[in-house]
């Protein structure tokens, strides 16, 4: 058998490296300002100094929340193994206090080795829970609740989250509550028994910046030249993803993702796109794969039906955007067909059309919607003097044209003018 290719082993490196979060988010955990090392310390002191805790992970979905609390809960059960103990909750599925309840005296049973019975009552559930809290909380044992969803808990009585709060109330319980949610609104969301209750700490997880953006690249891309593999090899890699990533072109492909969705999940998801794309026969990362991974990952449908019109559509398009240019706020077919006389007009263009066949051509575009009316009103009034507006933006339109293969050359001049 032929000696492995190393290229092959440097992609299943990036690859495992890609779908292994504490990896991942390991070096934005550095900082004492991280949302990692605030984490950790409140945690940590609630374990070492016995007292209760409760605290909200607010961001958009993708932010990176439940990483970052999965690294600071397997970096706390290392070091205090003994001290702690983690119930997880989802209110995707467990919203319901009866099914909650029952959960968490299951995960408890089964953490403290203990016989769970299905048939205990909701009220039999939320009694062993207050005394699981208390005898936990006499052997200097905090017991860690995370809530994933935790918006959906605040639905309804929010009977779970008052009886886990005031059970925490007590001297003898050692307990924290840490709830994730995407709704920034979340701690407004609970009853004011409830809410006086909880502690209103708060973290919130934001898009990382360009810089933390650079940072996570460089460490899940670059090859640590300690490994298995040829060190040539290594080096050369290495320079090259350097090359890449400092690369003009590729800061303007960095600045499109940023710009539709800069979330760490989605980072994620185009790394995975551009690593898959690597060309095992060479073993290096090109600019290529990731043009190839941003086109992938970005839905483009507008653009897709925009290389469908025909060239009398687009210069409607181009003509309603001329418009808008214009601060031309409320506009209708007559108007467009004007601005459209007035191209002609100027530039003498082969591409002019009777008025019925612009017609058929404007209604085509609000049948494919890359435009629509601007209201309900006056549905019966003459489509001529409908008011409409462009579903289509510059970018898109500028990006269409381009690559529309007998696009006129006058509708590129007539853009960029």
């Amino acid at each position: 058998m032929g000696r492995e290719n190393p290229a092959e082993k440097a992609l299943c490196l990036l690859q495992s490296r890609l779908c292994d979060p504490s990896f991942i988010f390991r070096p934005l955990s550095d900082s004492s300002d991280s949302n990692y090392s605030k984490l950790k310390f409140i945690v940590s002191s609630s374990v070492t100094e016995a007292c209760n805790n409760s605290i909200l992970l607010l961001g958009p979905r993708g932010s990176g929340k439940v990483a970052v609390l999965e690294l600071v809960l397997k970096d706390l059960l290392a070091e205090y193994p003994d001290m702690i103990s983690v119930i997880k909750l989802s209110g995707l599925v467990h919203s319901d206090e009866i099914c909650a309840f029952k959960e968490i005296a299951r995960q408890l049973c089964v953490e403290h080795q203990l016989l769970f019975s299905k048939m205990a009552s909701s009220d039999d559930n939320s009694q062993f829970m207050i005394a699981m809290l208390r005898e936990c909380g006499l052997a200097h044992k905090t017991i860690i609740f995370v809530l994933d969803e935790f918006d959906l808990f605040a639905q309804g009585k929010q009977r779970l989250l008052y009886s886990l709060l005031d059970a925490m109330q007590s001297v003898t319980s050692q307990a924290v509550v840490i709830g994730v949610s995407c709704r920034m609104d979340a701690d407004q969301l609970l009853e004011k028994r409830v809410r006086s209750r909880f502690s209103h700490r708060k973290l919130l997880f934001l898009p990382p910046s360009k810089e933390d953006i650079q940072r996570l690249m460089e460490h899940i891309l670059s090859l640590p030249e300690d490994l298995s593999l040829p060190q040539d090899y290594v080096v050369e890699y290495n320079a090259k993803l350097q090359n890449v990533l400092t690369n003009e072109k590729f800061k303007e492909i960095l600045n499109r993702f940023m710009n539709s969705d800069s979330t760490a999940n989605h980072l994620f998801r185009f790394l995975f796109r551009a690593v898959c794309n690597m060309d095992l026969g060479t073993g290096f990362l090109t600019l290529e794969n990731f043009e190839a991974a941003i086109l992938n990952i970005q839905r483009q449908p507008k653009l897709e039906c925009i290389k469908d019109c025909s060239i009398l559509e687009l210069y409607i398009l181009v003509c309603m955007k001329r418009l808008e240019t214009k601060e031309q706020n409320s506009y209708n077919f007559n108007a467009v067909m004007k601005e459209y006389k007035s191209i002609h007009d100027s530039f003498q263009t082969p591409d002019y059309y009777a008025h019925n066949v612009c017609l058929r051509a404007f209604e085509h575009l609000l049948q494919r919607e890359l435009i629509c009316f601007t209201d309900k009103k006056g549905q019966n009034q003459s489509l001529e003097f409908h008011p409409v507006k462009l579903l289509v933006s510059s970018y898109e339109l500028h990006q269409g044209l381009k690559s529309y293969r007998s696009c006129p050359a006058i509708l590129h001049k007539l853009m960029g003018g």
